[in-house]
């Protein structure tokens, strides 16, 4: 465990039997709560479902500091965290999360594309310079996106936070240009948005099996390496599998914190901008946490000898960053290629 984690994890205690009370409250599209009165006179508990485990910066500097800030603001929250996928993939929870039985979850752009494919393009590779790019343009360039988002889902993008850098690792694989890619089985997500990142990127052989069955396809050989953040690489152990880290940063990892109107009708006025507050005053405490996890992962990386870094300046970035761009002027059309420009509009 790192010194980020010792310092913020946090462990949930979830039964069996408490998922169970969920779904069966999704099933029923029953509501738990009364109608919204004053501060504490509406008492209210937030289902928050995520991804990633208890060991990742979202977790322990992200929705559980939500969790400890929500229940200290005497306004009558009861939050109760489900990580680690635990009440079902992306695909069966964002659903929950439009009728209110999920009441906030964190869930990327290729996930929300299957409901609303513009928003695809965030989750392109480079569109993105860096992190200050990708907070500039959710902060002055996505009001127009995440409106027609609202209008076509009933959902709310409150805000995005950091998830990390993707990058590769691989068995043994030293990448230094889009042309080491090739012939390379690469795992990556099974979604049409990633699946593209994959051909922008130069991996002509990518392997898409589901995330839980990731470690064995590596273990196995199905796939030689996949990319992730650092600290999720490292959190799932995909890192005693692989042994080759390469820099090349291909996606800013964003994790959109959504709400759906359901559950902001459950909330009083002054419920709603305390949790719209906190969510937004989370988005830079836990952007440093990730830089920070990741920084004290990759230099556990350079001190082993097991381990091969590609830095960035050892990486010919330029060609790949050439290649994406090509690639995704041509890939994308309509509201999800104006997107895209409007994403690159914003770079410095």
């Amino acid at each position: 465990m790192t010194t980020s984690q010792s310092m913020r994890r946090g462990l949930v205690a979830t039964s069996a039997i408490a998922v169970a009370t969920l779904a069966l409250a999704a099933c029923s599209g029953g509501e738990t709560n009364p109608p919204a009165g004053d501060g504490g006179d509406n008492p209210v508990t937030l289902t928050v479902s995520l991804t990633q485990n208890e060991q990742t910066p979202n977790y322990y500097c992200g929705v559980e500091l939500l969790k400890e800030r929500l229940e200290e603001s005497g306004l009558g929250f009861t939050v109760d965290l489900y990580p680690a996928s635990q009440l079902g993939p992306h695909a069966d929870r964002f659903p929950m999360t439009q009728a209110g039985d999920i009441d906030i979850d964190l869930l990327g752009g290729s996930e929300l594309a299957t409901t609303f494919a513009p928003i695809e393009a965030v989750d392109a590779a480079y569109a993105f310079d860096d992190v200050d790019h990708a907070f500039r343009w959710i902060d002055e360039g996505a009001a127009d996106l995440f409106a027609d988002f609202h209008e076509a889902t009933g959902v709310q993008i409150v805000d995005g936070w950091f998830f990390g850098n993707r990058t590769f690792t691989t068995k043994g694989i030293e990448v230094r240009s889009p042309g080491d890619l090739s012939g390379v089985p690469i795992r990556f997500p099974n979604s049409p948005g990633f699946l593209a990142n994959a051909a922008a990127l130069g991996v002509d052989s990518p392997v898409s099996v589901a995330v839980e069955e990731l470690y064995s396809a590596l273990q196995q050989g199905i796939a030689v390496g996949q990319e992730n953040p650092i600290p999720a690489t490292h959190s799932s152990g995909y890192d005693e599998v692989l042994d080759t880290v390469v820099l090349n940063n291909h996606n800013v990892g964003l994790q959109f914190v959504i709400v759906s109107d359901r559950t902001f009708e459950k909330l009083n006025e002054e419920q709603t901008a305390v949790l719209e507050s906190t969510i937004h005053e989370i988005r830079d405490e836990n952007r440093i946490c990730v830089e920070d996890e990741t920084d004290e992962i990759l230099d556990e990386y350079r001190s082993d000898s097991a381990y091969t870094v590609i830095e960035q300046g050892e990486i010919d970035l330029d060609a790949f960053i050439e290649k994406a761009e090509a690639y995704f002027a041509d890939y994308y059309d309509g509201e999800t290629l104006a997107a895209y420009e409007g994403i690159r509009a914003l770079s410095d």
